[in-house]
């Protein structure tokens, strides 16, 4: 997966505690949380980079 510029070290490690906290602090599950984090915020990316180009399509009077 490549990651977007919006994707930062910091949010990847924040997204990453909150995973490990939510799932009450596992030992030795670092890279897992990380690896997800990783991937939820890249989904959130694609799906907000769909999204913008959806209401550029409307606003431009075009459907997809």
């Amino acid at each position: 997966m490549t990651l977007t510029n919006d994707i930062t070290f910091e949010r990847i490690r924040e997204r990453a505690f909150e995973l490990w906290d939510r799932n009450h602090r596992p030992e030795g599950l670092d890279i897992r949380f990380w690896l997800l984090a990783e991937r939820e915020l890249g989904v959130e990316a694609a799906d907000g980079n769909g999204q913008a180009q959806e209401a550029d399509a409307r606003r431009d009077g075009r459907t997809s």
